[in-house]
């Protein structure tokens, strides 16, 4: 419920702070004389566009604040999945700065406009007369259903089914769009996989052959250079070794006469130990390779055919080839499974949609029951507020589309009159009938579950006598459950409210400003006197203020 509002700055609202109560609250007075202006704060904490127009002086900025209480709405999971602060009493405030930005808070986090108004839904409800058009929606139609046939837990369960099963028919649609892709590219992906395969290529395996081929190319020029190598190191008298061993002797002989000679004579050991070892590893070398042109062919062949694949597939080594035969693999097993994959996902879907029927079932069983409950309290009730030969004809049907609340249509003909041909509430009932059809719903509603605060805006224009009694009687009703605002020019309703408001122009240094203030027993008198009996107020319309006060 709405416990206070705070208003600065915004239109003919200078400044502003009214607490309210529980129960019912009546707010009058005279035709513009501001009334719509604390709609249009209240919009302001509901999340709807800031208007600059709307501040008074555009030099400072606007601010709307409303503190509310929501111990009753269980909340908290909406706080939390907005990562909000919950707080039982929690507080709105919404900013228009002289720059003409606009922020909003809850609980003095910033939110967004979006946020906002998904919070405000739940905390505020106005009606106004020209507003009611909302109960000939399917919609609201079906709210009023639900809320007397206790299908919370099914729809819940069954939201959440209709949730997967769209996701599962997206994915199922994907697949078959990526079926009739894939399979125009399978038969060539196919190839290419398998002349990859074929390839049996390995990682680094390219270099490795290339040193091959070089060699085996090559081979007589290594062989000739080899043995030349070897001859020029062992010759006797004239090879490489014969004379450094002859320069060592030499320097072995003189190596005692001084460091540098031993040294030197050192030196010449290590070279003559590193010669003798690489003439063996030519040898060995020389020994090992020999002309083999059939293995020299095979690695032609194959340096050709990496090559080739290469330039087919625009890479430069073995290792992007492997890669690319590894997608490839992917693409083709991923063909070859869609027609399973496919199979499987539509035994799921129909697994997903016998689940739904279930509870579909479930939900029109329930609302079939209760349908003629609410008929006959709406109709009870219209006959009540001046609507004797109101009457409904109803239909519920179970479809078999999925719907977002079930898999139900339903159909509210109306007729207000004996003899009258029934019809669609948007088509045959007037704006006082809507009005009044609107306050039954609410009324019924307000017993089956916790409503958020209440706003009627004028929907009793046009309804005099005993009528009004009646409509006040109502909205009394349903303030016991909730807090109930009217906004109302009907003297009926405005006593019976167990607080009244008056909202009034007043003009300061040369400025009109509108204020809102609660009024005491004696204003309530004459407030509602001047609404019977207008500015003259006469001692029987005091007598009648009173009796409507119910106060002696």
């Amino acid at each position: 419920m709405l416990r206070s509002l705070s208003i600065k700055n915004f239109a003919l609202i200078e400044e502003l702070h009214v607490v309210f109560d529980a129960g019912l609250l009546t707010i009058t007075g005279e035709t513009g004389a501001g009334k719509s202006l604390l709609l249009g704060a209240l919009g302001l904490l509901l999340g709807k566009r800031a208007d600059l127009s709307s501040v008074k002086n555009n030099l400072e900025k606007c601010v709307v604040e409303g503190v509310f209480d929501i111990h009753k709405y269980e909340l908290n999971s909406f706080f939390e999945s907005e990562e909000l602060d919950y707080d039982g009493e929690t507080i709105i405030r919404r900013e228009i700065l002289p720059s003409g930005k606009s922020r909003a808070f809850v609980n003095d986090t910033p939110v967004t406009l979006q946020i906002l108004n998904k919070l405000g839904i739940r905390l505020i409800d106005i009606h106004s007369q020209h507003q009611t058009i909302e109960i000939t929606t399917n919609d609201f139609q079906f709210d009023a259903l639900d809320a007397l046939s206790e299908t919370h837990r099914e729809l819940g369960s069954y939201r959440k089914g209709l949730l997967v099963l769209k996701n599962k028919q997206v994915e199922l649609q994907t697949l078959i769009d990526n079926q009739a892709l894939y399979t125009k590219e399978y038969d060539y992906n196919s190839f290419l996989l398998k002349e990859l395969e074929e390839a049996k290529l390995k990682p680094k395996e390219l270099p490795e052959l290339e040193v091959q081929h070089k060699t085996l190319a090559n081979i007589e020029e290594i062989q000739e250079r080899l043995s030349t190598s070897i001859s020029l190191s062992i010759t006797e008298e004239v090879g490489v070794l014969h004379i450094l061993n002859t320069i060592k002797s030499n320097m072995d002989k003189v190596g005692p006469y001084s460091d540098v000679l031993a040294e030197l004579s050192e030196r010449l050991q290590s070279v003559s130990i590193e010669l003798d070892d690489i003439t063996e590893s030519i040898q060995s070398e020389l020994e090992r390779i020999e002309a083999d042109p059939q293995e020299l062919e095979k690695i032609s062949q194959r340096l050709q055919m990496i090559h080739n694949l290469q330039i087919k597939h625009a890479v430069n080594t073995t290792e992007e080839l492997i890669h690319i035969k590894e997608e490839l693999h992917q693409k083709v097993s991923k063909t070859a499974s869609l027609t399973d994959n496919i199979a499987q996902l539509n035994e799921e879907i129909l697994v997903i949609r016998q689940q739904l029927d279930g509870l579909a079932a479930k939900i029109h069983q329930k609302r079939k029951k209760a349908l003629p409950i609410l008929v006959s309290e709406l109709e009870m009730i219209l006959h009540s507020l001046g609507m004797p030969n109101a009457t409904f004809k109803t239909a519920l049907t179970l479809q078999e589309n999925y719907y977002s609340n079930g898999k139900n249509v339903v159909e509210f003909l109306f007729s207000a009159n004996k003899g009258s041909t029934y019809g669609s509430l948007k088509k045959v009932a007037s704006g006082g009938e809507l009005s009044r059809i609107m306050l039954g719903i609410k009324m019924i509603l307000s017993r089956y579950k916790q409503l958020p605060t209440l706003i009627f805006d004028e929907i009793d224009t046009g309804v005099s006598g005993e009528i009004a009694h009646k409509m006040a009687d109502v909205m009394k009703q349903m303030s016991k459950n909730l807090q109930v605002f009217s906004i109302t020019h009907l003297p009926q309703i405005a006593a019976n409210g167990n607080t009244q408001y008056k909202v009034f122009k007043q003009d300061i240094n040369n400025h009109t400003i509108t204020q809102l203030k609660q009024l005491t027993t004696e204003e309530r008198i004459q407030e509602i006197a001047e609404m019977i009996g207008g500015k003259n107020i006469s001692d029987a319309a005091r007598t009648h203020a009173k009796s409507l006060l119910k106060l002696s």
